[in-house]
């Protein structure tokens, strides 16, 4: 029988090895991970096309992070907060995306839904017998009428599977593009009216998107790579931090999301709290990701410039905090 040798040489040389794995930070051992991804692989027009057919509606790709993605919003609801009607863009327009994962093995679909409380348990019955799961159910708001929850789903397979089961778990609801009412005609005052867009761009440090009477910011996370079944979770995927306007410049409404590593949570919330805004809800939306992400949705009311300065607040302390969590 013959006997491996060892010697002190390589001994040593495998001591220096474990010593250094096992005094780098965490975070510098996931991130040099989660680096070995490579840019995820793009969908194909002939997938988009079968999102499209099964959905009956045509979505847009953002090609940057290789994801599609189609709109859902809740046209046959008519919105109040506290008595007073908000436009659905505000925060009531669910999605659905699909993205490959880094391989290209698989796909993911993930999805954000808008429903009334009778709604909540029928779709998930509906998302588990088309092989989908469920991943978070919550508010994002308080004092709105008529009273809704969001629940996300997601699901692993080809493009074209996931696109069929996704539209079987909504064809009998109000979400499927089919069931809403027929648009309405663009509204003649838009956000680009309502608001004073430099000022508050100034203030965010960003560009918005004017969507009707709102005006959006949605900004991602690109300090971190976070990583679920195989797929990096990016912007238009459902990883990112917003903030909605509504209303008029002087007397504004807004809403949003943030997302936040563990050890930013209470920061944030105490920075929101400085600045007069609600906080609404503190979740998960996502399943076995890497790192974990928390989602905390804040509301407010007072002039626009003031508003926006309490949503720059919070993005000016994402990504200070160190990764490992609170110090007991």
């Amino acid at each position: 029988m013959k006997t491996n040798t060892f010697t002190r040489r390589q001994a040593l040389q495998a001591t220096a090895v474990l010593d250094t794995a096992l005094f780098l930070p965490v975070d510098k051992l996931q991130a040099k991970h989660l680096n070995d991804f490579d840019k995820t692989p793009a969908i194909t027009a002939e997938e988009m096309a079968a999102i499209d057919a099964a959905l009956g509606k045509k979505g847009s790709y953002k090609d940057a992070e290789s994801v599609y993605t189609t709109p859902l919003p809740r046209n046959d609801l008519k919105m109040k907060i506290k008595g007073e009607p908000v436009p659905i863009p505000f925060g009531f327009g669910g999605w659905v995306s699909f993205k490959k994962t880094a391989d290209g093995k698989s796909a993911m679909v993930m999805s954000d839904t808008v429903l009334q409380m009778e709604e909540v348990n029928p779709l998930i019955s509906a998302a588990h017998a088309n092989g989908l799961e469920i991943s978070a159910i919550h508010n994002h708001f308080f004092y709105e009428e008529p009273r809704i929850f969001y629940m996300h789903i997601h699901g692993t397979g080809t493009v074209e599977e996931l696109a069929k089961k996704y539209a079987n778990t909504i064809r009998d609801s109000k979400l499927f593009p089919a069931n809403q009412p027929a648009p309405a005609a663009p509204p003649t005052v838009t956000g680009k009216d309502n608001f004073d867009l430099p000022a508050l761009d100034a203030i965010v440090k960003a560009t918005g998107t004017v969507n009707g009477p709102t005006y959006k910011y949605t900004i991602g996370r690109s300090d971190l790579k976070v990583i679920m079944m195989g797929v990096e979770m990016t912007t238009n995927i459902g990883l990112n931090t917003w903030a909605s306007f509504a209303g008029k410049q002087d007397d504004a409404h807004i809403a949003g999301d943030v997302a936040m590593l563990q050890s930013e949570v209470n920061t944030v919330i105490k920075t929101l709290r400085a600045h007069n805004l609600e906080i609404v809800a503190v979740h998960n939306h996502m399943l076995g990701d890497d790192p974990h992400m928390i989602f905390l949705h804040y509301y407010g009311r007072g002039k626009a410039t003031d508003l926006a300065q309490g949503f720059r607040a919070a993005l000016d302390v994402l990504g200070k905090a160190p990764m490992g969590g609170m110090k007991m």
